[in-house]
């Protein structure tokens, strides 16, 4: 085969290639949430307090474990749905142990996805999602030698915008076992208190509701105070990862 041949046919292969990842990059910008909204609209907007999304569930009867990993995964591919209310009512509804696990597969099986759809599709993909300035912020903390700790407290920290992480992740030097051993480890706590309410809510525990409440809190100040330490656990976690 000659060299101008070669060249056509990998030129070829660069444009299929192309093409199937603007399929792709469409299906999870655009698909994803069209079809969520069209074909599940109504269900939805129904959601408007917890309780709806308890009797939701509770309609779907076995069907509602396989929604509530479904939900967590599509949570954190697209954020278009409320994760931690459905943690809520899957406490409610299983009780802790099996609401725990059932997170944990939805978190890390969505978490791992968004990472390697970043690192198929590329820098454009992350960039078109997110924009690029926001992007590149990203990038250049998990770039950095403090990414470590960057990645525990975004998933730590309620509040902090956590949509972006894993995809910067998958376009960054950041690597994929660090990633979803810290952020899963991030994740707990508020998972837990999540599902740790749904459960006491349901046997109608308030007071112990009212003391998780206050741990929360007063973990949360702890974490605020004690960060230098904390960085300095990170960064031995850090060394022993790289």
């Amino acid at each position: 085969m000659s060299v101008k041949n070669l060249k056509e046919q990998n030129n070829k292969k660069k444009v299929i290639v192309s093409i199937l990842k603007f399929i792709l990059l469409a299906i999870i910008i655009i698909g994803i949430p069209i079809y969520v909204y069209i074909c599940h609209g109504d269900t939805i907007a129904e959601f408007k307090s917890f309780q709806d999304v308890v009797v939701m569930l509770e309609g779907y009867k076995t069907e509602a474990i396989l929604i509530c990993v479904l939900i967590q995964i599509l949570q954190i591919i697209v954020s278009i749905l409320p994760g931690q209310v459905f943690q809520l009512a899957a406490g409610y509804l299983f009780g802790f142990p099996v609401a725990f696990v059932l997170s944990i597969i939805g978190a890390t099986v969505g978490t791992t996805l968004t990472y390697y759809i970043a690192k198929l599709l590329g820098h454009d993909f992350v960039h078109m999602f997110f924009g690029e300035e926001k992007t590149s912020e990203y990038v250049s903390r998990l770039n950095s030698k403090k990414a470590y700790i960057v990645i525990f407290l975004l998933y730590f920290i309620p509040g902090l915008p956590k949509d972006i992480v894993s995809y910067a992740a998958g376009i960054s030097e950041m690597k994929y076992k660090p990633l979803i051993i810290l952020s899963t480890i991030g994740r707990l706590p508020g998972m837990m208190g999540s599902i740790m309410l749904g459960s006491m809510w349901n046997k109608q525990e308030y007071f112990g509701m009212i003391v998780l409440g206050i741990l929360a809190t007063a973990t949360f100040i702890c974490c605020i105070i004690f960060r230098k330490h904390i960085n300095v656990l990170i960064d031995k976690i850090y060394n022993k990862l790289t």
